[in-house]
């Protein structure tokens, strides 16, 4: 079952290579992306409840195999469907639930022009059966998949750390529940997702541990595409309200503007050596902490993030 999901994913992406809209892995990528968050939002809706409008969720306009196809459907996608997403009202009773949407969906793009094609890839993304996958195993069979795609996309692998690199560092800083954990570039959400499966293993036995756990997590991520994909990852490992991931720049945030209130007892995290930012952002460092090199900013604001007694693992 394992090796059919990761097939399920290559012919998703050989059927797209035929779409004259589609260019190159990266794109592949995203778009397979906002199709898998949709349909996992569908299927874990009895934790997550969707924040769609009936007629937008995924059960009511892809399930059918025989559903839209062809200009009808990429008419509901992009006239109907993109634009709700993009600037869903905020309102309701799951407010967080749809920021989490809007703000996945702000930069996401379907690049599909054949109708028939985009029908096809629907119904692979649907055929397979998310809900019944043992222990969401083949879930992560699925999404390992997609990360490995990641890494090869180019200058995109910078977002990806090996599990075996995220599973020793988690197991040396041994997070708990209730104990506030970072990652300030959080990428696809690898070291968060590591301690999740941490603490659930040792240290979570109620639901109030559960319920401590996740009111403690913390993640910032500033580009798109990973972010879907962060934000996708914690769905799948049974996070009931992932808005705790922000898309923002954490280096934009001056240093002095970073107070008691911010500072957490665990940081976890991979972040970028030898990163490019816009001009001006070691501006916001005081003058002895101010180079071009992104990690030594980092490590700065490490330094001025944890608690007393906190600690921190970084590659």
């Amino acid at each position: 079952m394992a090796t059919s999901a990761r097939t399920a994913v290559k012919a998703i992406q050989d059927i797209m290579r035929k779409d004259v809209g589609v260019d190159g892995d990266a794109q592949r990528l995203s778009q397979l992306c906002w199709l898998f968050f949709l349909k996992i939002i569908d299927v874990t809706e009895d934790n997550y409840r969707s924040p769609l409008p009936e007629h937008l969720q995924w059960r009511r306009w892809a399930k059918d195999p025989e559903g839209m196809t062809g200009e009808t459907l990429l008419e509901f996608i992009n006239q109907e469907l993109f634009p709700y997403l993009k600037e869903m009202p905020l309102k309701g009773s799951h407010p967080n639930r749809a920021q989490v949407v809007r703000e996945v969906f702000a930069d996401a793009f379907n690049y599909m022009k054949s109708g028939q094609l985009l029908r096809q890839v629907i119904n692979k993304v649907e055929g397979i059966d998310f809900n019944n996958l043992a222990d969401r195993k083949h879930f992560g069979d699925v999404y390992e998949q997609l990360l490995n795609d990641l890494q090869s996309a180019g200058n995109a692998g910078e977002y990806y750390t090996p599990r075996g690199v995220t599973s020793f560092m988690v197991d040396r800083i041994d997070p708990k529940p209730g104990e506030t954990l970072l990652d300030t570039s959080g990428g696809t959400g690898g070291f968060v997702t590591c301690s999740i499966r941490h603490m659930r293993e040792r240290y979570v036995k109620t639901l109030a541990d559960e319920q401590a756990m996740q009111a403690a997590l913390r993640l910032i991520e500033k580009k798109p595409l990973p972010y879907m994909l962060c934000v996708t990852n914690m769905l799948l490992h049974g996070i009931e309200d992932p808005s705790f991931v922000r898309r923002d720049n954490t280096l934009a945030k001056p240093y002095r503007d970073w107070g008691v209130a911010d500072q957490v007892n665990v940081i976890l995290t991979n972040p970028p050596f030898g990163g490019v930012e816009e001009d001006g952002i070691q501006d916001n460092f005081p003058a002895e902490f101010r180079t071009r090199e992104t990690a030594d900013l980092f490590l700065a604001l490490f330094i001025r993030l944890l608690k007393p007694g906190g600690r921190a693992g970084r590659v």
